[in-house]
């Protein structure tokens, strides 16, 4: 990207920034992990739905909602919701979304959406922002079709991560 003068008018010694490194998430964002999504005929049967919001009446607090199936149950049982405080030094949870935001940004979704589990892991991630639109799994889960669209070993991986970092964002106490 090149830089231009406050004027406007381009300069001699413009520069090259790298702004990859430096985007910030949104002050305003929700972001759902859910484990369980290939069905088949059927729909899949959730393990586990974890729901984190960010919101520009709070933006200092990450919202945490989870829900968990015990062993040998139908439903989804939930745990209390919490708030935890984002940029709180005693955990990272600041930089855990700013490295979820930008994976999430890099490795793609399966297409048509729902037709297969890219990734391997039965688990979807969803996130929705004003300047990222990102979902996983389709909103019925994955039915056994074949996607266009694979993804590299270092996208998987990346993905691995992703999932890592939701679950840890659940599991930080305040």
């Amino acid at each position: 990207m090149r830089m231009a003068r406050r004027s406007g008018l381009p300069s001699d010694d413009t520069q090259t920034i790298d702004h990859h490194h430096i985007v910030m998430p949104p002050q305003e964002f929700m972001v759902q992990l859910q484990h369980g999504i290939v069905g088949g005929f059927a729909p899949p049967t959730p393990n586990a739905l974890h729901r984190l919001i960010r919101s520009s009446g709070d933006p200092s607090t990450l919202f945490i909602e989870s829900q968990v199936r015990p062993e040998g149950t139908p439903s989804l049982q939930p745990s209390p919701p919490k708030n935890l405080p984002i940029g709180d030094s005693s955990h990272a949870s600041e930089g855990l979304v700013n490295e979820l935001h930008s994976i999430l940004k890099e490795i793609p979704t399966e297409n048509p959406p729902g037709s297969e589990d890219i990734y391997g892991m039965d688990t979807s991630i969803m996130w929705m922002s004003e300047d990222l639109e990102w979902m996983n799994g389709g909103p019925q889960g994955c039915g056994g079709g074949t996607s266009e669209v694979q993804p590299s070993e270092e996208q998987k991986a990346k993905f691995k991560r992703a999932v890592e970092i939701v679950t840890k964002l659940t599991e930080l106490e305040n």
